[in-house]
């Protein structure tokens, strides 16, 4: 961890001095600091409605990486590798730990179906190159109920912030697309089944609202829950015609066999 190059995992205050020394390219030091203030900040005088996750960032918990491509092989390759390094250590660190991927913005205008297709596009790969097998207790039809993305035999969810939002605030980020990586883990105590996880979901659901201006998304919902279905969350629809009706992955437990990850990651150098 906090090796030199683009990709590798760093904690949060190596990626601050790194954004203040200079040497990330511009995309990245926008998608540190878009990320950090929103997170920290208010919006119209409203604070993030997560308050996990901004007290997370106030105490310097998540960990990082930068991805230069959203499809080139290489770049996808450093992105496995980093997750599956981050796996390996998030336990052993304190607090709320998530991982937050920056991706380096297209080159050219994207819609909302073309955030759409990529993070499928990046999740099917992740499953695809991974070195663990699908967990046994986790369904791979993304329609059950009890589905939910996996990798390096973790369940987690996959939290995404894109430009398309023009209203609903706590998913807009403006300059690409970013990932945030919850381990399931991280959830124990506070998920739909406890007291404190439905006090904690009314509480961030009313602030969700005051922060957006709109309701909270028809989508979203709880894991495991009959009606709720997990995939739909990742990525909010705000336009039906330009996002899936399904789930655009196909989860197998006999994916072929991954490339094993580097031992040290290859630094990378992007272009600004």
């Amino acid at each position: 961890m906090n090796e030199p190059g683009v990709q590798s995992l760093v904690d949060q205050e190596t990626m601050a001095a790194r954004v203040a020394s200079g040497i990330l390219p511009e995309w990245a030091v926008r998608h540190f600091e878009t990320f950090t203030d929103a997170l920290t900040g208010e919006h119209d005088g409203t604070p993030f409605p997560c308050h996990f996750g901004a007290q997370s960032v106030r105490s310097g918990e998540p960990l990082y990486t930068l991805v230069p491509s959203m499809v080139e092989k290489d770049a996808l390759i450093g992105f496995r590798d980093a997750l599956l390094e981050y796996l390996d250590v998030y336990r052993d660190r304190p607090g709320q730990t998530s991982f937050v991927v920056f991706f380096r913005p297209p080159d050219r205008e994207f819609s909302e179906g073309d955030y759409h297709e990529t993070l499928w596009h990046l999740l099917q790969f992740l499953h695809v190159h991974d070195p663990d097998p699908w967990p046994e207790d986790i369904p791979t039809d993304p329609d059950d109920p009890h589905w939910e993305f996996c990798f390096g035999g973790e369940p987690m969810f996959p939290t995404c912030r894109a430009p398309f939002y023009d209203e609903r605030r706590s998913r807009y980020c403006p300059v690409g697309l970013e990932i945030t990586f919850q381990p399931r883990s991280l959830f124990e105590g506070i998920t739909h089944d406890t007291e404190a996880g439905r006090q904690a979901r009314e509480r961030i659901q009313r602030k969700m609202e005051e922060y957006d201006g709109v309701c909270p998304h028809a989508d979203l919902g709880d894991w495991g829950v009959d009606t709720d279905r997990e995939w739909p969350q990742y990525l909010f629809r705000e336009d039906p015609e330009d996002s899936p009706d399904e789930c655009p992955i196909v989860v197998t437990r006999d994916h072929p066999k991954a490339v094993p990850p580097r031992e040290t990651p290859t630094p990378r150098v992007a272009d600004d």
